[in-house]
């Protein structure tokens, strides 16, 4: 996944990432190979809703917030699995644009 490896040099400098993720456990609101925009962003920054770029089991994803908890968020695609906690301190960014 060169799109990971690319969207974490650009977050973890504090800049926002342009990418065009693969894949299609976000369809309908990510296609696979649209232009998305990604800010860092802490945990406080982040609502049920928003799309994040987090680390889970050892991979990176762009999935669905579903619950934000004071310490971890509950995050799913958008075709209805649950994929279960995250850690605050594992969200790496939002997404904030998707260009159609």
């Amino acid at each position: 996944m060169s799109w990971v490896k690319a969207a974490l040099a650009k977050l973890q400098a504090g800049e926002p990432a342009q990418v065009r993720p693969q894949g299609g456990s976000m369809r309908g609101r990510i296609e696979s190979g649209q232009l998305v925009t990604i800010t860092p962003a802490a945990h406080g920054d982040i609502a049920v809703g928003d799309v994040v770029f987090v680390r889970w089991k050892g991979n990176y994803l762009l999935h669905l917030v579903l619950a934000v908890e004071p310490d971890r968020l509950l995050i799913g695609n958008n075709v209805g699995k649950t994929n279960g906690w995250a850690a605050a301190a594992d969200v790496i960014g939002k997404v904030v644009a998707v260009e159609v």
